[in-house]
């Protein structure tokens, strides 16, 4: 046999073997928050992935509704829904977990953090409850959420450029709340929208930020707008079985690993109506020494806020079928 075709025969196990080693190596796990969801979202997965088409049906069955269908069809303006889109990006997230874990990709997975809804698949993939209690907390949230949004009249706004204690008191002198800390130079602020567009206005005439950017979003999440919600969350999740995660879980609400049941509890209950400090998440989880960091979710919005805090962390985003193959 000639050299060359000795060679051939060997590619695409070296090939394998690269990409094996790519994401076996001390890696963490990124799950997607609202707002990352776009029609079509998981119809790669579902058309390639017998795992996946499997974890979708289930997911139909368990709502009592085609979530499947809302994902890869759309319209829009349904799967923008919060009772919608947080189960969408729940499942698959979780499907692009599964996946990897079933062909012995995960060998190390360090840690797994989550935007917001992704704390929840975060959990999910760290084995604190499973896939069926899992989607059924997201849908309950999303729920919740929803019927907050409607009794309220919130709002949120993107502040870009200015420094987090600028964020802080444009909320201190408008009584509106910082929501997230996503990465050096990007805060939002959510409240009721007469203070958020009142907040914008004086921010646009005194010029401390570079830009601020009104959100297309039902509510004000991430406020005390969505106390409603986070009553509802405390007593369905009260009635959930919670179990220690098998590796670390970033919290939103205080970026310290969740270490027990109890704890959970109280963090995804109280990260409804708190402050998102993903920014810290993100640090506190490169501390473990972390590789590369993958993206499971429809966009590269986790990736892109990554690069934004630190431009030495390897991100890779991991939206279709073929990104887990190449």
């Amino acid at each position: 046999m000639s050299g060359l075709r000795i060679w051939l025969i060997f590619v695409p196990w070296i090939l394998y073997w690269v990409v094996f080693m790519a994401i076996s190596n001390s890696t963490a796990l990124l799950f997607s928050g609202q707002g990352a969801q776009k029609v079509g979202m998981g119809s790669s997965l579902y058309e390639n992935s017998t795992l996946a088409r499997d974890i979708y049906d289930r997911a139909d069955d368990i709502l009592g509704w085609s979530l499947s269908e809302a994902s890869f069809q759309g319209p829009e303006e349904l799967l923008t829904e919060t009772r919608v889109c947080q189960p969408a990006l729940f499942v698959m997230g979780y499907a692009l977990y599964a996946i990897l874990k079933e062909d012995g990709r995960l060998d190390g997975l360090k840690a797994v953090i989550g935007l917001s809804l992704g704390e929840l698949t975060a959990l999910a993939a760290a084995e604190a409850f499973d896939f069926e209690t899992g989607l059924r907390l997201v849908a309950e949230r999303g729920r919740l959420m929803q019927q907050a949004c409607a009794q309220t009249k919130g709002g949120m706004a993107s502040l870009i450029g200015g420094t987090v204690a600028e964020a802080e008191n444009l909320c201190a002198e408008f009584d509106i709340d910082l929501a997230n800390l996503n990465c050096p130079g990007q805060t939002v602020v959510a409240g009721p929208v007469d203070r958020i567009e009142a907040a914008l206005a004086a921010a646009k005439e005194r010029g401390v930020f570079r830009m601020v950017v009104p959100l297309k979003v039902a509510g004000a999440y991430h406020s005390r707008l969505m106390e409603p919600a986070r009553e509802g969350f405390a007593d369905y999740l009260a009635e959930c079985d919670v179990k220690k995660p098998s590796l670390p879980v970033y919290s939103n609400t205080h970026a310290k690993v969740l270490e027990d049941p109890p704890a959970i509890r109280e963090a995804l209950t109280r990260q409804l109506v708190s402050t998102v400090r993903w920014e810290d998440c993100m640090r506190n989880a490169a501390t473990l020494g972390i590789d590369v960091f993958y993206e499971c979710g429809p966009g590269k919005v986790l990736s892109g806020l990554a690069r934004r805090t630190n431009k030495t962390w390897k991100m890779n985003s991991l939206a279709e079928y073929s990104d887990l193959n190449r």
